[in-house]
């Protein structure tokens, strides 16, 4: 493992692989279970390389993306990249081990559906756990609740 670089040491309570499970809606769509598999890893630069894949609970893949988080003024700055056609570009707040991202611009392919902003919150509990909870403005719908998943970290 390469040596964490100081300014990502705010961060190193993310990184690792962990699972879970979790729950997910919107207004367009029927609510859903769903297994999670998240890995947050740095091999030495300033960043960290997030990963996550999801598939429901019958084992039918569901979603993945992947992107990167970078300590900035104070803040997080962050992309993530979705095989559905859309991009994610970020900004968000650390205070201490709960991390706030709010996403500040989204572009798409022409067929990808219409992502207005996401807000994603990770916070790691007392018990050891992370919290994940993500709300979304899409398809004409305003921000509103979309996923929620606990997750214990497996490596």
């Amino acid at each position: 493992m390469a040596t964490l670089p100081p300014e990502i040491e705010c961060l190193a309570w993310l990184l690792g692989t962990w699972r879970g499970q979790g729950h997910g809606g919107y207004p367009s769509i029927d609510d859903f279970a769903y297994v999670d598999e998240t890995t947050f890893d740095c091999w030495g630069k300033p960043f960290v390389r997030y990963s996550q894949r999801t598939h429901l609970v019958d084992g039918t893949p569901s979603h993945s993306e992947t992107g990167y988080l970078r300590p900035r003024d104070g803040g997080v700055e962050g992309v993530i990249g979705e095989p559905i056609g859309i991009a994610e570009t970020y900004a968000g707040t650390l205070d201490g081990h709960k991390l706030e991202l709010t996403s500040t611009a989204i572009v798409r392919t022409p067929t990808a559906k219409e992502i207005l902003g996401v807000h994603r919150v990770f916070e790691l509990d007392d018990d050891g756990t992370l919290a994940v909870l993500v709300d979304m403005a899409a398809v004409g719908h305003p921000m509103s609740f979309h996923l929620a998943a606990r997750l214990e970290r497996v490596a």
